[in-house]
């Protein structure tokens, strides 16, 4: 009696024993027979989720290889400059905080530049399009000491605001008593003296046909008084149709069409284009990046029309823009490549440096030895 109470306590314990690995293991109780089952379909999960995170990257490997390899090969002899490069100035020079010294100064760092054109930011305008005119009050100095200084350069008043595109809040192209407004301000400020007016409104969604609207009326008035209608413009769509996929997807389209970059260049005088804030994050591949953008820019911009591709001079880290990668060089070498294979005679063409009160001495080298030769 004792011994069979003995095995049967041996028994108890060695089925604990079994039932505490069942808890631990989930193979434990399962026949040897169904346990390749179970991890060929474990497998057949981790197959299925690599192939996942492959059709995802590959593409933008392949684009990243693509982009660099556009920035390689040789340069067209005569890729310089002609003479039609801008800089986008700061609000300071038109508010009295500049004064006649840093106007010599200026001259002095453009003299034997290839600047033609100062953007000088005079806005913003207000989201009903109006402009204060105690947002500029020393513009007519500063008018005429570039021009004393600098003889044959011309002062263009930078205007822009945020689009209502992607928030509630901003200028509303939609509506016709805010693009006469626009008009208003523009002749507005041409009354103050400015040698023309360039407009960056962002962001700017790729067939807005009230931006093309207002650029028509905005047009009859500059050329009436005989002077350029200037816009900043987006990036063109490396791939076609990405615009569509970016704003589906992130809700801000970012790139134009080439299309409709070609309507935009066909109803200014000059259009520069924003070739920086690309998200890339090699040189080589902003460098190649940018030879892309000026290729696909200057098919669709008429002979006619000042094309001038963005030169990022400011550093800064943040998403969508990689100091490291976004330099001068890489920028200057991308633009002379995409002219060299495009339109390497291309008279109304040149470069536009973003923006005077960032850019360090690296960057005026950069731009000198590159495109100044």
């Amino acid at each position: 009696m004792e011994q069979a109470g003995t095995e049967k306590t041996e028994t108890e314990r060695t089925e604990a024993e079994r039932t505490e690995a069942e808890r631990t293991d989930p193979t434990a109780a399962e026949p040897e027979s169904r346990l390749p089952a179970k991890k060929g379909r474990r497998w057949l999960r981790y197959t299925r989720r690599a192939a996942l995170v492959l059709l995802l990257l590959l593409p933008l490997l392949a684009t990243q290889i693509a982009l660099r390899l556009n920035y390689t090969g040789d340069l067209a002899d005569g890729t310089r400059t002609r003479g039609r490069d801008a800089l986008w100035l700061g609000h300071a020079w038109v508010d009295g905080r500049k004064k006649d010294a840093d106007v010599a100064a200026l001259a002095r760092r453009l003299e034997g530049t290839g600047i033609h054109d100062l953007y000088v930011h005079t806005g913003p305008l207000e989201h009903d399009g109006t402009l204060p005119p105690s947002l500029y009050p020393k513009a007519r100095w500063f008018i005429d000491a570039v021009h004393r200084a600098l003889p044959g350069v011309r002062v263009q008043a930078w205007l822009g605001d945020v689009l209502a595109t992607e928030e509630p809040d901003g200028m509303r192209l939609e509506r016709a008593e805010t693009r006469a407004a626009v008009v208003r301000s523009t002749r507005q400020i041409l009354d103050t003296g400015f040698d023309g007016a360039h407009f960056d409104l962002e962001p700017l969604h790729s067939g807005d046909r009230n931006y093309l609207d207002l650029l028509d009326a905005l047009h009859r008035e500059t050329a009436a008084r005989h002077v350029p209608l200037s816009v900043a413009a987006h990036q063109i769509d490396p791939l076609p149709g990405l615009h569509t996929f970016f704003g589906a997807v992130a809700g801000h389209p970012k790139w134009w069409s080439q299309e409709f970059f070609g309507q935009v260049a066909r109803r200014v005088d000059q259009i520069a284009v924003m070739s920086y804030d690309t998200m890339q994050q090699w040189e080589s591949t902003y460098g190649g990046y940018v030879a892309q953008q000026t290729s696909l820019a200057l098919e669709v911009t008429p002979a006619s029309t000042d094309l001038l591709m963005g030169l990022p001079f400011y550093h800064e880290n943040r998403f969508g823009h990689r100091g490291a990668a976004e330099t001068v060089p890489a920028a200057v070498r991308g633009v002379r490549l995409g002219l060299s294979r495009t339109d390497a005679d291309r008279r109304n063409f040149g470069v536009a440096l973003y923006v005077d009160f960032a850019a360090t001495e690296s960057d005026w080298e950069a731009y000198r030895r590159g495109w100044l030769g």
